[in-house]
């Protein structure tokens, strides 16, 4: 009887250190893109704010590769201890789901939500020489064709590119997507007059456009952009569309809920402190700072939105 006891209490103890050892190691956030780019700008910040929290070190890995698709392999093949989280943005999680007919992971039962970090917002942009101040205009010199019925965006097969196909089936047009390779291509194109218009991510055209080489016509959420308050929303244009993309954080299939939990409130809480927040609002984004049961809300509704999308557009990423 005695033994029993002794062995009760031992697998209590273990079972309630479990959690807890996993602070006696690094959090390593796993990010699919290289150093350098926004999304290693803001998983640092984030990083950087979550160490004080956490009382441990965390530590951004950059795993670059397959537009993000590595990343998502490596942390979904990691324990489920705790060490190991996956911060990506929106495509990885809702767009290659749909336009990879074979893809290693699922986001619904690979990946446990653990925080929504930050939104941004699309933006139509035009050249400077492009003869259209308004979303109305573009649409009249698109109905003319020639040239205006191109559109470019940073990637085949990206959240922008799909926003294209929305926005035509919206105002009865028929657009030709120009893939570049990379957002500054985009932009060099459109200084150069190579390309009349292009959806890209706000952030990446909002600087062309302060500086007079490009233009910008609407933004693509449901309000406008706290960083751009002058442009309207398509829905402002008079184009019943909207999408926004996002930065998040998950960990592994079957991490506890006691350690998701609290990384995701050391997540939010750095997210949102005075000394974060407006640098994230400094790079075009929205800081949202949303736990696990909100990211899985936001996660479905857009998986489910975006999937007719981007079936209708026929693209195959594979």
């Amino acid at each position: 009887m005695l033994l029993h006891r002794l062995l009760a209490t031992l697998l209590a103890a273990i079972a309630l250190a479990g959690p807890a050892l996993a602070q006696d190691q690094p959090l390593r956030v796993i990010l699919g893109f290289p150093a350098g780019a926004g999304a290693d700008t803001i998983t640092r910040l984030v990083a950087d704010k979550m160490r004080g929290t956490l009382g441990r070190p965390v530590v951004v890995e950059n795993r670059a590769g397959a537009g993000g698709i590595l990343a998502n392999e490596v942390v979904k093949g990691s324990k489920p201890d705790g060490n190991t989280v996956l911060m990506t943005p929106f495509a990885t999680m809702v767009a290659y789901p749909h336009s990879y007919s074979k893809l290693s992971y699922d986001p619904f039962t690979d990946f446990l939500p653990v925080a929504h970090v930050a939104s941004f917002q699309l933006a139509l942009g035009v050249g400077a020489k492009v003869p259209a101040t308004t979303v109305a205009e573009y649409v009249a010199l698109a109905k003319t064709g020639g040239q205006y019925t191109n559109y470019a965006s940073a990637s085949a097969g990206s959240l922008p590119h799909f926003f294209g196909v929305m926005f035509a089936r919206a105002a009865g047009l028929e657009l030709t997507h120009v893939p570049y390779r990379g957002s500054a291509p985009v932009l060099q194109a459109l200084v150069g007059g190579e390309i009349p218009a292009a959806m890209l991510v706000l952030a990446d055209i909002g600087a062309l456009a302060q500086a007079g080489q490009a233009r910008v016509l609407a933004v693509s959420g449901a309000k406008r952009a706290p960083g751009a308050p002058d442009i309207p929303t398509f829905k402002e244009a008079g184009y019943d569309i909207e999408g926004t993309a996002w930065y998040a954080m998950f960990a592994p299939a079957g991490t506890p809920k006691e350690i998701v939990d609290r990384i995701a409130k050391a997540a939010v809480d750095a997210t949102l402190a005075a000394d974060t927040k407006p640098r994230i609002e400094a790079m075009n984004l929205e800081p949202t700072g949303l736990g696990p049961a909100d990211l899985a809300r936001i996660l479905k509704a857009d998986y489910d939105r975006w999937g007719p999308v981007i079936r209708a557009s026929g693209f195959k990423a594979d």
